[in-house]
Order: C-alpha cells, then sequence, then structure tokens
C-alpha cells in the first residue's frame, strides 16, 4: 500500500481528532479540526483509504506544513 502525508495548512492547534487509526476514510472526510486565530478549520482527506497514524495529539501546538497524519491507500 502506498502511503499518502497529510500536512497542515497554517500554524495553530489541533483542537479534536474526529476519526482514529484504523478507519476507513474518503476523500474529503473530516479527520481533524485545527484551531487558529479563533477559527476551527476542518483537515481534509486527501485520498480514500484506511487511517494508518497520527503524528500529532488534541492540544499539540502544530505548524505549517507539518506532517500530522498518514493515510494508506
Amino acid at each position: 500500500m502506498a502511503e499518502e502525508k497529510i500536512c497542515s495548512e497554517i500554524t495553530g492547534t489541533v483542537w479534536k481528532i474526529e476519526m482514529g487509526v484504523g478507519d476507513s476514510v474518503e476523500e474529503d472526510d473530516v479527520i481533524m479540526i485545527l484551531e487558529s486565530m479563533k477559527m476551527e478549520i476542518p483537515v481534509l482527506a486527501p485520498c480514500a483509504g484506511t487511517l494508518k497514524e497520527f503524528l500529532v495529539d488534541e492540544g499539540s501546538a502544530i505548524a505549517e506544513d507539518q506532517v500530522i497524519a498518514i493515510v494508506d491507500t
């Protein structure tokens, strides 16, 4: 299986993780929500597959372009 890395588009905080490792996802499913400047920004799955790993936890500070999750396609 190939891996697709999901990167943060913003600097902020992981507000809520919506799915779990091992869950099946479809393209554009919301996998987590980030918070930045009091705005909630959804992180969408870039492709269909299975969530392999989260590289952050709820409450983690993240940087723009940081890899935050991996999907097996």
